[in-house]
């Protein structure tokens, strides 16, 4: 399913049921409004609870987990960095850890997997995003080096690229047009009584909007009436465009008259135009319940929640929020990695990922640290950086390419 966008309607009476209280979560690093590796404020007597062995060991679970989706047991992990001890100590501390709330046991015989508080610990204790490899990094560089177009085509194809970065469904929120203003006006003959508004704004976006128009209306009086209309509001905003005099022609005065309430039109519908999500097909092989896959994907198709999920975390000051978090119960399986998309300092729009409990937190903070910085300056009209140039044939492969396939 490719990146699409649908208006933002109100929320209903069984969103708002389905909206539970949030249980405090602490700002993870990445790219949330503080900055990487800041160390987080803890739950009181957290650090007492898990002293470095213990620490170590739910990290060793929590990646395992993530790299195979099946519960880990102490040998999985014993030998691990930080875990030089026998399966014996490893097995005494991941009791314990589950009797803290870390871990949980599915079944008596099995291994153990990670709760929320468990992954909580991990993202907080991570001190910095994961980095993506060489070949990733290469392919932000030249997909923002030559991807053209209008600003809702850009917006649409960087939440593909995001999906397949994280192999998560990736939520764009573009910037608003209040402060852009109006270049050009042209106004396109479609049939005998139809027209087409076409608006240029300064942030390059391209606005559209069907005008009815009368049978006169030939292509001469199309190109009057355009030439009028943007002799008048250049340089005002959708917002509060300039008002239009009369050209005195009666047919003129008539398309006038419809593109000036169609151009107000386009105000009330800018926030509808700019929320994109990509690779909402990827949830399908994320989960193993129908009815949660069900349930995810139907949220998704609506929009309106994940959106409001990405502004409220980042109101929160945070840049990851798992399970029960972010209140909402049918999205209680998921976790959600935000970051602000800023053009010259300002916040201009929301970039993040929408993924299981058990996502790649590392590879979802780089991916959306590095996405959302690029795209905010490429908003801002920074130039296009230029695509990396490929490997000679026969190089050896850096460290970092190695780490990136290895991913």
């Amino acid at each position: 399913m490719g990146p699409h966008r649908t208006p933002r309607p109100e929320r209903t009476a069984d969103e708002a049921r389905n909206r539970a209280p949030r249980p405090e979560a602490r700002p993870a690093p990445g790219p949330g409004p503080g900055p990487v590796g800041t160390p987080p404020a803890t739950e009181p007597g957290t650090e007492a609870l898990l002293d470095p062995r213990k620490a170590a060991i739910l990290k060793a679970v929590v990646a395992e987990y993530i790299d195979t989706a099946q519960p880990v047991g102490s040998a999985h992990i014993t030998g691990t960095p930080g875990v030089e001890v026998s399966s014996a100590t490893v097995r005494a501390e991941m009791a314990a850890l589950e009797r803290d709330g870390y871990l949980v046991q599915p079944h008596t015989s099995a291994g153990r997997v990670p709760t929320d508080k468990g992954y909580r610990f991990f993202v907080d204790h991570l001190g910095r995003p994961g980095t993506l490899g060489a070949h990733e990094r290469q392919e932000v560089r030249r997909f923002f080096a030559h991807v053209h177009g209008e600003v809702e085509d850009l917006l649409g194809r960087t939440s593909g690229l995001l999906a397949q970065l994280t192999d998560c469904a990736a939520v764009v929120v573009g910037p608003g047009h209040e402060s852009a203003t109006i270049l050009s006006v042209q106004l396109v003959g479609l049939s005998p009584r139809l027209a087409l508004l076409v608006v240029v704004l300064s942030d390059g976006a391209v606005e559209k909007r069907t005008v009815d128009v009368p049978e006169q209306a030939t292509d001469e009086v199309l190109a009057r009436a355009a030439a009028h209309m943007t002799a008048h509001v250049r340089g005002g905003t959708l917002a509060r465009p300039r008002a239009v005099p009369e050209a005195r022609d009666q047919v003129v005065d008539a398309v006038l008259a419809a593109g000036v309430e169609a151009l107000g039109g386009l105000a009330g519908g800018d926030e509808q135009n700019h929320v994109f999500v990509g690779g909402s097909s990827r949830m399908a092989s994320a989960f193993d319940a129908v009815e949660t896959v069900r349930s995810v994907l139907s949220i998704l198709e609506q929009q309106l929640v994940v959106v409001e999920l990405l502004e409220d975390i980042l109101d929160r000051g945070l840049s990851v929020a798992i399970g029960a978090e972010h209140g909402f119960e049918p999205l209680a399986a998921c976790a959600l990695v935000v970051a602000p998309v800023a053009i010259d300092g300002e916040m201009a729009g929301t970039i993040g990922v929408l993924g299981p409990t058990r996502m790649h937190y590392p590879r979802a903070l780089a991916a959306v640290q590095l996405v959302g910085e690029r795209l905010g300056e490429r908003l801002g009209g920074a130039p296009a950086e230029p695509p990396a140039r490929p490997p000679r044939a026969g190089a050896r492969p850096t460290p970092e390419a190695k780490a990136g396939r290895a991913h």
